[in-house]
């Protein structure tokens, strides 16, 4: 029987994949700007905040004279065009043994959060879902730093009322994995063990997941 009392679940890539949405507002956004964005580019993004990413799509793209006014305006519309595309979104977009792995923590008495930058998660699980299963939300509007750092996951772990090192963070991204080891947990990585060196174990999917491989 597993000691740990709560799992911390990103978003994107670990409960259901919104990277090609981002990808399409992303690249509208760039494409209006006079530049090309690459899927490649787009990877490359993933686990960082919103500002963040415009900051180097601008970079990729040699975009210099953009005002703080005008970059928050076009990482407004990149949101409004991304939320379009959320608003279509069905359950059948959960990614595989998700639901499944998340019924068999609560009827085990593991608390669930998710610890996402997103700042539109709570709309993405109502979407698909899965809004019912969590215990604890701390997203891009609660947090003041983004990943690597660790205090998405250290919230997330308060919120649960359990200690870092009883909980279990689920990451796709390497700044997540990071942001799971800075925070003293253990870090499961859910895609490549290539790419996701430093997690603990790697699956391919939730679909492989059982109780004992929490730790």
């Amino acid at each position: 029987m597993t000691k740990i009392k709560a799992c911390l679940f990103d978003l994107d890539g670990v409960i259901v994949d919104t990277a090609v949405y981002h990808f399409h507002a992303w690249r509208r956004l760039a494409n209006e700007l006079g530049f090309d964005f690459t899927e490649h580019q787009n990877e490359q993004l993933k686990g960082i905040s919103r500002m963040e990413s415009l900051e180097l799509i601008l970079g990729w793209g040699n975009v210099t004279s953009l005002s703080e006014e005008e970059k928050l305006g076009w990482a407004t519309r990149k949101n409004d065009w991304y939320l379009d595309l959320v608003k279509e979104m069905t359950p059948n977009e959960v990614l595989p043994g998700v639901k499944d792995f998340l019924v068999l923590l609560r009827e085990n008495n593991i608390k669930i959060a998710l610890g996402s930058a997103s700042k539109n998660s709570k709309l993405i699980l109502e979407k698909i879902e899965m809004l019912y299963y969590f215990d604890a939300i701390i997203d891009g509007n609660n947090i003041t730093k983004g990943k690597p750092d660790p205090q998405v996951f250290l919230m997330g772990a308060e919120a649960t009322h359990c200690k870092p090192e009883d909980c279990v963070v689920f990451e796709d991204a390497v700044a997540g994995v990071q942001a799971g080891i800075a925070g003293g947990m253990r870090v499961i990585g859910v895609g490549s063990p290539e790419i996701l060196t430093e997690a603990d174990i790697v699956i391919n999917n939730f679909e492989e997941m059982t109780l004992e491989k929490l730790g």
